[in-house]
């Protein structure tokens, strides 16, 4: 009998050494259209970017290795640790079925805490699972994920598919919602968020300091009520900052309203710090910060400073080379759909008239190529056959997804970014430095402070997090972990 004893406790403790370490929380924290260069260009305050940067593992040269640079495909690809052409979030809107959709848009769902006529919202679209999905596989099913923003697309990819909830900002009734997605009446403590916090949210809450400050505030909120880091299993809390974006496309970057939303930005994060380390304890919870892509210049600011620039207004562009197929072909609308750096062919009206598909495609590539804005219009399918650099054919190929992207990919000219000369504002979607460097952190739980400025990617994140926790990688996953707890 005690022979058996002693093989049972054995066999337990074995069993006890073989369950990995794991942080009680992890924190992912994005921050929309922020550039890399941000991290030193700013006199930061004390306990915010200023300890990320003194008690974080940094790695300056993370680079998103796929285009377009948009905030739904940055967001997905951060938590999946996979790129558009696998997670299928092409871009901020794409075509799905022959409609066109926005990412998270899901018409089986409904609006929960605005107006419940409003067109739901959902995760569906995002095929590959996440950070959160697999800490929930890993777990059975304990742990649990709460995704925060103003951008509805920033909270619902980052959370995944089963979390507790996601939360973001709808102007229509100014308040945090949700969706029938994840539950069918709002929580008690979002409801008593909105209605403690009506005034500040009916504000402008998209180009000044308060969007930042209810973003953190209702993640606070959420920490608290829905007790993460507190259970048996690692929590995940995805909080998004999108005002940084919205008020950078009005106002151009280093205007100073987006300067004052990172001045509070930082002072957000420094108390959000405070109240991981009090609630969770700095060796309890992981944290990591980065963006879902950078940003581009605005032509006002660059030329007055004598600095190369030129803007490409797309619009027009699709109305003037719809323009030269119908004088070519006698067809209007052969260009049917244009989103962002990419176009739809009009397949009904090209099949519907008998023309020639490849005949017209290389027709609409050519009256797309404009010399000082244009550098090459491709046809994806072929675009093997086109005299561009490699670099910039893969990282057209994934960020492509057959049917739900454009069959043809606009690469600008460097520095020519979609917008009007006389716009102030700043842009993104671009292969450039400027849209594809983003800052990159890692603080807290095992994590060793220093820096590195060897080659990471967008990709790379979800894999080391993972890596860390000894959990599988996102089924989709293509990254290859930074670093790991060993």
């Amino acid at each position: 009998m005690k022979r058996i004893f002693v093989v049972v406790m054995a066999v337990v403790a074995l069993c006890a050494s073989a369950q990995p370490s794991r942080p009680k929380l992890v924190v992912g924290l994005v921050v929309d259209q922020m550039r890399w260069d941000y991290l030193y260009n700013y006199q930061w305050g004390e306990g915010g970017f200023k300890t990320l940067l003194q008690d974080g593992y940094l790695c300056n040269n993370t680079i998103i290795d796929y285009v377009p640079t948009v905030t739904a495909a940055g967001h997905a690809s951060i938590y999946t640790g996979t790129t558009p052409a696998i997670h299928g979030i092409a871009g901020n809107n794409f075509m799905l079925n022959g409609k066109n959709v926005t990412s998270v848009q899901d018409d089986s769902e409904r609006s929960v805490g605005g107006n419940d006529k409003t067109r739901g919202k959902s995760p569906r679209n995002l095929i590959t699972t996440t950070i959160a999905d697999q800490l929930q596989l890993a777990t059975n099913f304990k742990s649990r994920a709460v995704g925060i923003a103003l951008k509805d697309r920033a909270a619902i990819l980052p959370a995944g598919h089963h979390p507790v909830g996601a939360y973001w900002y709808d102007k229509g009734s100014a308040s945090f919602v949700t969706s029938t997605y994840y539950m069918n009446k709002l929580p008690r403590w979002v409801a008593d968020f909105n209605k403690k916090h009506h005034d500040e949210i009916a504000s402008d809450v998209y180009n000044t300091p308060v969007g930042t400050t209810l973003t953190f505030a209702l993640a606070e909120q959420a920490l608290i009520n829905e007790k993460l880091g507190q259970g048996e299993a690692t929590d995940l809390l995805a909080i998004s900052v999108s005002n940084t974006d919205m008020c950078s496309h009005y106002y151009g970057t280093h205007s100073p309203k987006v300067d004052s939303i990172y001045m509070q930005l930082d002072k957000e994060i420094a108390h959000f710090i405070e109240v991981l380390d009090q609630r969770i304890g700095r060796d309890n919870y992981l944290l990591f910060l980065s963006a879902d892509h950078g940003g581009t210049h605005s032509y006002p600011r660059m030329t007055e400073h004598g600095l190369p620039s030129a803007t490409w207004y797309h619009p027009d562009a699709l109305v003037a080379a719809n323009e030269v197929l119908e004088k070519q072909f006698g067809v209007k609308g052969l260009l049917k759909e244009q989103m962002e750096y990419t176009f739809y062919l009009n397949h009904e009206a090209i099949a519907s008239n008998r023309l020639d598909y490849d005949v017209v495609m290389r027709a609409a590539c050519q009256a797309l190529e404009l010399p000082d804005e244009i550098q090459w219009a491709i046809d994806v399918a072929n675009i093997d056959s086109y005299p561009i650099p490699t670099i910039l054919k893969e990282r057209i190929k994934l960020g492509y997804f057959p049917g739900r992207s454009g069959e043809i990919y606009i690469v600008p000219r460097t520095g020519v970014y979609a917008g009007k000369k006389e716009e102030a504002g700043s842009n993104h979607g671009t292969w450039s430095q400027s849209d594809s460097h983003i800052p990159l952190i890692f603080m807290g739980w095992h994590v060793t402070p220093g820096e590195t400025s060897r080659l990471t990617h967008m990709t790379d994140i979800a894999a080391t997090v993972c890596a860390m926790l000894h959990i599988q990688s996102p089924n989709g996953c293509i990254g290859t972990p930074i670093f790991s707890n060993e």
